[in-house]
């Protein structure tokens, strides 16, 4: 059967001060509505996914302090589809616990693991290849699938994906290398030799593949989720992930299993998604779902005056934000923090966000 989990675990750090520790982006109210109003990332993810499949087959994982914000954020979220991680281990191993508890229900799952922090349009695109690459495995059972998305830029903040030979089914070819992410010289060439695509941290997989494919690369998480998914759900299961979860090594998904197995041709596969696709992990691309005011990116009261390339944010309906002869800066206003900065700086956030934590302690963060 076919299944998802949308990992929502991470705290967006790139778009402080609106994102916290304890209430992260991809729970904020940021993606515009039609006709007025907004919506969480969280949302707009379960939502794309809900084309695809039953909601039953949906699940999420996130941090363990977030359980009660995803729970009120998405109802229809089945009690037992919540995947809790005590700690921040790195996408190994919350992909593989994601796999472990979705295998616990479904020894035949196909699971496709998707992000909460993007914006996908057209959302039918979306679900169609998103077919393609569920019905890639029935040709090819033992494939790691990554979704790659077209680029549209020379972007040297993602990695890229190098397309190999055709597969038997449409639009999914061999993946024939991974990139990290480029300088702009190098990512020029990529886009113009057509042969690679963004790697958009989206997979589809058999729980039980990427569940082995733990046990040979990274065998001391394969054995730890063993052990928890030896328990029984419940309290005795809560006691062994939080007792074994933490002492598993860190690391991330691509280089504990897509890179290692991408060295065996054939292996992993790219389904290309040729969608509009945004990864809201900063400032200047949040400004893409925000309103366009006299050549500024705006959410909120504001007022600008000789003033163009700016995004302007503000939380509080009854503060105005008033800008005059001010160029290219992010300007954001929350309850105890406003923060300003060039535009071209602001992937220096998390850096600035790091000085203040250094100086006031957690109070700010």
């Amino acid at each position: 059967m076919r299944h998802a989990v949308i990992m929502a675990g991470g705290s967006g750090t790139r778009l402080w001060p609106l994102s916290r520790a304890e209430r992260p982006k991809q729970l904020l109210d940021v993606v515009a509505e039609e006709g007025g109003g907004a919506h969480s990332l969280l949302v707009e993810a379960f939502v794309r996914l809900q084309a695809v499949l039953p909601t039953s087959n949906i699940w999420v994982c996130t941090a363990a302090r977030y359980g009660e914000q995803i729970r009120a954020a998405l109802p229809e979220l089945g009690a037992d589809r919540l995947v809790l991680e005590p700690m921040a281990r790195d996408t190994a191993n919350a992909v593989g616990l994601a796999a472990a508890l979705v295998a616990d229900v479904d020894p035949d799952a196909e699971l496709a693991v998707v992000s909460a922090d993007h914006v996908i349009r057209p959302v039918e695109r979306f679900a169609a290849v998103l077919s393609t690459a569920y019905d890639a495995l029935t040709v090819r059972p033992d494939a790691l699938v990554t979704l790659g998305i077209r680029p549209t830029a020379p972007a040297t903040g993602f990695g890229y994906v190098q397309r190999g030979p055709a597969t038997e089914v449409p639009g999914v070819a061999e993946a024939a290398s991974f990139r990290e992410k480029p300088d702009l010289a190098t990512a020029e060439h990529y886009l113009a030799s057509g042969e690679y695509l963004w790697n958009s941290g989206m997979f589809v997989w058999r729980a039980r593949t990427v569940l082995d494919a733990l046990a040979d690369h990274l065998p001391e998480t394969a054995k730890g989720l063993a052990q928890v998914v030896a328990q029984p759900p419940g309290p005795a299961r809560d006691a062994v992930l939080a007792e074994v979860f933490p002492t598993l090594p860190k690391i991330s998904v691509d280089y504990a299993v897509l890179e290692p197995a991408a060295a065996r041709p054939g292996r992993v596969l790219v389904a290309d998604l040729d969608v509009d696709w945004l990864d809201v992990g900063s400032w200047p691309a949040l400004a893409h779902t925000l309103d366009t005011v006299d050549g500024n990116a705006v959410r909120g009261l504001s007022l600008t005056l000789d003033a163009s390339g700016n995004i302007v944010f503000s939380e509080d309906p009854d503060h105005l934000v008033a800008l005059l002869g001010v160029r290219d800066s992010v300007v954001v206003h929350t309850a105890d923090v406003t923060m300003v900065c060039p535009v071209a700086d602001a992937e220096g956030v998390k850096a600035l966000l790091a000085a203040v934590e250094q100086r006031h302690g957690s109070r700010f963060s």
